[in-house]
């Protein structure tokens, strides 16, 4: 249940006056008096003691019940005021070199926990390219997936960045965010032929996606001209990252740079506990009234 509070304390000053009222207000009621008037009294006195209880008892679950018991929660609704981010990592052979892809995973990872106000989406490509996730609010689904996968999920042989590209910018064809970008991480070059390098910068021209690309491993086993371009050509920025230090730079400088700002609305959720104090005030109830009952055979 959490954190119990009342929305109504005032409430709990019932059980107080009921035995200030004890006290203070004893019943009167018409008396004949006979012989052997106290021993019975004496006799029933522990009965007495025991009715009050029950009363008391009741008397209190009832003014639990009007006092309200609830838990609360902060609740933070993020108006659509955040960037959608599309994430496209390679996961062609090469990438199974020196475990970059293991590395690039953990950045990756690292990246998101940090945009905690942002949709996301992840594109994986190498064979062929496919949307791994569509862009959504839900990190800790991506993070399962990202720590799931592994090279060859889309073959080994090729590289069809170029489709990816395409296929990741097709993810904002419905968007209204302002902001939108892509970071393409990759240590190799377009080899499928599948998707023409025009197309995919037309369609991420066209939906106004910014691109940031990263060359991953060594100058040569990607296309530094084309990876310039396709940053250029979108209002990105191209990348170098030939060690782990300077991959987890690169991924601290995006972050930097394309900063979230959205406005949160933020309201209490509550949870009401009424049905417990009144539920033990009702068998209390039904208690006094068996006792009573069973009282009255017994004398």
């Amino acid at each position: 249940m959490g954190n119990i509070e009342f929305e109504y304390p005032l409430w709990f000053i019932l059980p107080i006056l009921y035995l200030i009222c004890l006290k203070f207000c004893p019943k009167r009621v018409e008396s004949i008096y006979f012989p052997g008037f106290n021993y019975i009294k004496s006799a029933t006195s522990s009965k007495d003691i025991i009715q009050k209880l029950l009363w008391f008892l009741t008397v209190l679950a009832i003014a639990t019940t009007l006092a309200t018991p609830l838990s609360k929660s902060s609740v933070d609704i993020k108006n659509d005021k955040g960037y959608e981010i599309s994430l496209l990592l390679d996961a062609s052979g090469s990438m199974r070199e020196y475990n970059k892809f293991g590395i690039a995973k953990d950045i990756i990872i690292d990246f998101l926990n940090k945009r905690k106000h942002d949709k996301i989406g992840l594109t994986i490509f190498a064979d062929f390219a496919y949307i791994a996730v569509p862009l959504t609010y839900d990190k800790n689904s991506m993070i399962r997936l990202l720590k799931r996968i592994d090279v060859g999920v889309a073959g080994v042989q090729r590289t069809a960045l170029y489709e990816a590209l395409f296929l990741s910018a097709n993810l904002f064809k419905e968007s209204k965010a302002k902001n939108k970008i892509a970071i393409l991480l990759t240590d190799g070059v377009d080899n499928t032929n599948s998707i023409p390098l025009n197309v995919a910068l037309k369609t991420l021209k066209k939906y106004g996606i910014k691109v940031y690309t990263v060359g991953i491993g060594n100058r040569g086993d990607y296309d530094q001209r084309v990876l310039e371009k396709i940053a250029k050509d979108t209002g990105g920025k191209f990348f170098e990252a030939n060690s782990l230090q300077r991959l987890k730079e690169i991924y601290a400088t995006i972050n930097k740079l394309e900063k979230s700002e959205f406005k949160a609305t933020r309201y209490v959720k509550k949870k009401y506990y009424i049905e417990y104090p009144l539920a033990v005030a009702i068998l209390l109830l039904v208690g006094i009234f068996i006792y009573n009952n069973f009282r009255r055979v017994s004398i």
